[in-house]
């Protein structure tokens, strides 16, 4: 075993600590890190050499949380090895991802590998924050030639205002706040909060109290890099585009050429860009044959300038490449109820963007179980899927299924709408509800279009969410070398690019539901980020102006087509009887009548089916199972077999009693087949129970 080091120090009152030397020695960089009952290994690693056509920062992230760190089994029945991550670790692959990438060189070219495994979880808490802290401990463990260390706090909120670390699952789905907050000593890198339309005020005073927190942490992990001493940051290899190339663009390109690339639709200012593009290249064509240069150089340096002539346009005349001024948003146009046999349909369109959005009903039956490794087993009642192909931006590639983007952009509208969805049991809302956006167009801000979109299809169904909500993403353009900047609202693709943030807020003119921040400078101060907070909300207003001019509320009744939920209780006891051996009854009732039932182990009993008459007989029948049989209640019973001392009937489903022969008929029956025939239908009475508590039937009473 190595020198083991290691440092500690309290985050909200818990030991966060930093260990490195016991495990994984041949790793480059490598740490241990434990808070509370969670543990965290990672390790970090870059490439001597680069491979050759690289021509982008080839870093992966990747965290496996395993199912043994709560002591679990993975529930397949086929395959108890993790096999494809949760999307939970998806997602937290990309919050590790994110904060960490701008605070490499921009012109690196080495592969980076950072890996995290999580050991050991108590299945109540959250296990991002550590992960995301023990990643940037083992790239400064590594000599990575990352800027500066990150740490990583989640916050919650109380009902009072008060802040806390470290929320468990329930606090974070069902409290005020859920806030993950990534950056350096100096500045906020990364935002991903979920909030339960609290004020723009109030975020700020959560992302204060966490980054107070994370200077703290960013310091420990220095701590332990003086500790372990010898550790020489490692040189990476560059891609450094040909000075030629430089002097070519600026020789050959004028300012005037740059600023014709305009256009308000992205087809326009493509058509722009690839005439000047082609003027280059042309000019340029015996260099290039003869090796002098690349057109891949060429292109760098022309992107270049193209982005800070559109910087220099909004500084200076305060119009963007559109036309739009800097607060401006698109042209909103919104419609519901497109296609008549989906339960909600929704089409938001802004700009050139556009999120078709569709919703579906179903019982409680349909909800997704949540096996993750990381946490309890738990049930999701709303979900949202988003779809981005290739179409959407007028491309044609290969379709390699859901990709992490995909899943994150899913995951921030589903976030946005949770806050507002109705509860399964305060308000009487037992359906499971899933929206579907399918990006049809894309000039960016496809996300926060799926947003707007996922509140029009849900009124649209009639599902009755307590507030409309809209999203917005806000850009950010630094002056460069003079210190002043322009937030921009509602950005388009080019902006996004070539842009110095990407800041997403959802919510409705006044609380916010969700953000997500993601900078490529190194870092924001909270003074800007209070001032893109409210040109937001102000942008949100507008926009549900346009949504409520569509649909105002809800709808009072749901689409024909989509199912009812008939809920009631029975006694408790009486589950057993409705589900029968082996789920046999319960099954029976389902095939017979084409309903789902869902029992709770209170005894709610929710039936759900498309067509009511057949979910009427069900219950009919549910209640004829757990029906307790009072004296003078007349059945009609089937003969079921046929005695000497009298006959077997039942009167209910699954329950059977004697009618004696001396209760048959008024006369004397000399034998009970006299009278009749097991599968006769004949009505009883009760009669009320005899010494041995068997209920007693009667003919003849009846």
């Amino acid at each position: 075993m190595k020198n083991v080091q290691s440092v500690s120090v309290k985050v909200g009152g818990v030991d966060l600590i930093f260990e490195t030397g016991r495990f994984a020695y041949q790793a480059q960089g490598a740490a241990m890190v434990t808070y509370g009952d969670t543990i965290v290994f990672a390790a970090a690693g870059m490439s001597e050499e680069v491979k050759e056509g690289t021509d982008f920062f080839p870093m992966t992230v990747d965290y496996d949380p395993k199912f043994y760190a709560t002591g679990k089994f993975k529930g397949s029945r086929f395959s108890k090895r993790e096999a494809r991550p949760p999307e939970s670790a998806i997602l937290t692959s990309r919050m590790i991802d994110r904060p960490l990438r701008p605070l490499f060189p921009k012109m690196m070219r080495n592969d980076v590998q950072i890996s995290a495994t999580l050991f050991q979880a108590n299945g109540k808490n959250t296990t991002s924050a550590t992960a995301i802290n023990a990643c940037s401990m083992a790239v400064q463990l590594a000599g990575l030639p990352m800027e500066a260390p990150v740490g990583a706090v989640r916050i919650g909120m109380k009902e009072d205002g008060s802040f806390f670390l470290d929320p468990t699952f329930d606090e974070s789905e069902n409290g005020m706040l859920d806030l993950i907050l990534v950056g350096t000593e100096d500045a906020i890198l990364m935002v991903e909060a979920g909030a339960k339309l609290i004020s723009d005020e109030k975020m700020l005073e959560a992302l204060e109290f966490g980054h107070n927190e994370i200077k703290k942490i960013c310091k420990t992990q220095m701590e332990l890099v003086k500790k372990v001493g010898g550790i020489e940051k490692k040189t990476p290899i560059l891609q450094e585009p040909s000075e030629i190339a430089h002097k070519l663009v600026d020789e050959l390109l004028s300012d005037s050429d740059f600023e014709s690339i305009q256009g308000v639709e992205k087809h326009e200012i493509k058509s722009a860009m690839h005439i000047v593009e082609e003027k280059l290249i042309t000019a340029c064509a015996d260099k290039i044959e003869n090796k002098e240069v690349t057109k891949g150089d060429l292109l760098y340096f022309f992107e270049k300038r193209f982005a800070a002539t559109m910087r220099k346009r909004v500084f200076k005349t305060g119009k963007r490449i559109d036309g739009r001024a800097i607060d401006e948003v698109r042209p909103v146009k919104c419609e519901v109820g497109l296609f008549p046999r989906v339960h909600g349909s929704a089409l938001f369109q802004r700009g050139e963007t556009q999120a078709l959005s569709m919703t579906t009903m179903g019982g409680p039956g349909d909800n997704l179980i949540l096996d993750d490794p990381d946490r309890d087993e738990a049930k999701k009642y709303y979900m949202h899927h988003y779809n981005f192909p290739p179409y959407s931006v007028g491309e044609v590639r290969g379709s390699r299924g859901v990709g992490r983007r995909e899943i994150g952009h899913g995951a921030l509208a589903e976030r946005a709408l949770r806050y507002v969805m109705p509860d399964r049991l305060k308000d009487n809302f037992p359906y499971c509800v899933r929206v579907v956006s399918e990006i049809m167009t894309c000039n960016g801000s496809s996300s926060m279009a799926s947003v707007c979109g996922s509140t029009l299809t849900l009124m649209d169904a009639g599902v009755p969410i307590k507030k409309a909500i809209s999203g917005v993403a806000m850009g950010l353009m630094m002056n460069p070398g003079k210190g002043d900047y322009q937030i921009l609202t509602d950005i388009m693709s080019f902006e996004d690019f070539d842009g110095d943030m990407d800041f997403k807020v959802t919510g409705d003119e006044e609380g916010i539901t969700a953000l997500q921040l993601d900078i490529k400078v190194k870092g924001l101060k909270l003074s800007l980020l209070k001032e893109a907070l409210e040109k937001a909300r102000k942008a949100r207003a507008g926009i549900l102006k346009v949504m409520k001019e569509c649909i105002a509320a809800p709808r009072a009744e749901m689409n024909q087509y989509a199912p009812r939920i008939d809920s009631f209780h029975i006694n408790p006891e009486f589950i057993r009887i409705v589900i029968g051996k082996g789920g046999e009854t319960i099954q029976g009732l389902c095939a017979e009548y084409g309903v789902k039932i869902d029992i709770e182990d209170d005894g709610l009993i929710m039936i759900t089916s498309t067509n009511q008459e057949n979910a009427k007989a069900a219950r009919a029948a549910v209640d004829a199972l757990v029906y307790e049989p009072k004296v003078g209640d007349v059945f009609e019973a089937t003969v079921k077999s046929i005695q000497d001392f009298g006959v077997f009937v039942e009167y209910l489903p699954g329950k059977e009693a004697l009618v004696h022969v001396s209760a048959m008929a008024n006369h004397r029956v000399e034998h009970p087949s006299d009278l009749v025939k097991e599968g006769d239908k004949v009505k009883v009475k009760i009669m009320g129970n005899d010494k041995m508590g068997r209920t007693q039937l009667s003919m003849k009473d009846a």
